[in-house]
């Protein structure tokens, strides 16, 4: 199949420029400026005139609930969520039933993203105390990296012991990155059980940043960056969620990638404390959203080199089990659908340049996790792209939600941005609302 772009401002590696993109089969075949139309005859155009054209995001941080929790989401509908959200490749956390810390595990989540996934997918490794031989011996072409809860949260996956946290990061070295969920889980304890004898069995959401606090997170972080520098491993921190963590961090300069680099999510990024009053539990994550001086933080960090990737955390609960407070409600949002288009309205308010956006989306996880051919569009490279406008607002209705879990803290908030298409490995997986349920996508490759 041959296939065209035509007419689009494409945004891509620093560059925004007017042009045309040539698609055969699965691979970009050509780019060309607006002012060199391609010869030959196409089985399909797509008129991009008056959109931006993208890579493909790379979301590197999703809970797709598949296999065990399939009652809340499963790979296939977490997948169309994706690509109705101009996602065109995901890494799936371990924390599933059975959770994937065995080679076993591992392969049957690959073998059901197969069948299931419509769009591209990898897989991340999980951390146990007591698995680091299997780590040493992971395949480091098939997964993204290894997943280290430092803290606890959803799955029950905390590594709390240090002969085990050595043990991981010597296993990691010169092999993987390690992704670490950094939280101090005795400081939390000790804050819930103070928080619980003054306000009740069940504090209210509201006092969830407080509980897993400021302090709980510099603890977790500076442990991690300490046994990452100790044992020479890469280390990716995932979901920053205060501005004293971020001053943890280096500043990357240019397409330099350093040995220890830190996640944002677009919920952090988005919402801040006073949320709480009119969303309550539905923005309850682990780490907890903090203050606006927090928010504000972590934008600049976006730009001053500080910040490598975004990430949603995507984490689909039903809604019965986000109702109560700290203790009762669960903790993860679904914001897959709603990523790419929110950031762009950070960049219509000047926190980012639009090219940052593609670099912290598409350039910096296929960089950072060394992903084969993807993430960005160059001549050679798979066709993972999204074609997206400014010229149509929507406001979000619940009937617009792809998610399974049916619900989002977006729900009645209106974009000047939305998805047109997303063009996964060359297909048209979306399509202006219409989203091909038969396709599927491709396992990544990596290294």
């Amino acid at each position: 199949m041959r296939l065209l772009i035509e007419g689009g401002t494409i945004v891509n590696e620093e560059r925004i420029m007017a042009g045309h993109i040539v698609v055969e089969n699965d691979i970009i075949a050509a780019i060309t400026d607006s002012n060199t139309t391609p010869e030959g005859t196409f089985d399909h155009r797509i008129d991009a005139r008056g959109c931006y054209v993208l890579p493909g995001v790379i979301d590197s941080h999703v809970h797709f609930r598949e296999p065990g929790l399939t009652e809340k989401a499963d790979m296939s509908s977490e997948s169309l969520a994706a690509a109705a959200g101009g996602v065109t490749t995901f890494f799936d956390m371990p924390n599933t039933v059975p959770q994937t810390t065995t080679p076993e595990a591992f392969d049957e989540k690959c073998r059901i993203a197969a069948t299931k996934s419509h769009v591209n997918y990898a897989f991340f490794f999980g951390a146990t105390n007591s698995n680091a031989d299997v780590l040493a011996q992971l395949d480091k072409h098939s997964t993204p990296g290894i997943k280290l809860f430092m803290g606890s949260s959803t799955g029950n996956m905390l590594v709390d012991r240090n002969e085990a946290l050595n043990r991981i990061f010597k296993a990691a070295a010169g092999r993987l990155p390690v992704m670490a969920h950094c939280e101090d889980t005795e400081i939390i304890n000790r804050n819930m059980t103070a928080f619980r004898q003054r306000y009740g069995d069940d504090p209210d959401v509201a006092f969830h940043p407080f509980i897993r606090s400021e302090e709980a997170c510099i603890a977790s972080t500076t442990k991690a960056i300490g046994l990452a520098k100790a044992h020479g491993a890469r280390l990716h921190v995932a979901h920053l969620s205060t501005a004293k963590e971020l001053e943890l961090f280096e500043r990357m300069e240019g397409e330099r990638m350093g040995a220890i680099t830190a996640e944002v999510t677009v919920g952090h990024l988005f919402f801040s404390l006073d949320d709480y009053k009119r969303l309550g539990a539905s923005i309850k994550v682990n780490p907890a959203i903090k203050s606006l001086t927090d928010r504000q933080a972590l934008r600049q960090g976006l730009t001053d080199g500080r910040i490598t990737t975004i990430g949603t955390d995507h984490a689909p609960h039903l809604p019965s089990q986000k109702t109560g407070g700290c203790k009762r409600a669960a903790s993860g949002m679904p914001m897959i659908q709603f990523a790419l288009v929110t950031m762009l309205e950070l960049a219509d308010e000047g926190v980012l340049p639009i090219t940052q956006v593609v670099n912290l989306m598409c350039h910096n996880p296929a960089r950072l996790f060394e992903v084969r051919k993807r993430g960005f569009i160059r001549q050679g490279y798979k066709a993972d792209i999204a074609v997206v406008t400014n010229k149509r607002p929507w406001t979000v209705n619940k009937s617009d939600i792809v998610s399974r879990c049916a619900w989002s803290p977006m729900e009645g908030h209106t974009y000047q941005w939305r998805v047109v298409q997303t063009l996964c490995n060359g297909h048209l997986v979306y399509d202006d609302g219409q989203l091909d349920t038969h396709y599927t996508g491709q396992p990544v490759a990596f290294r």
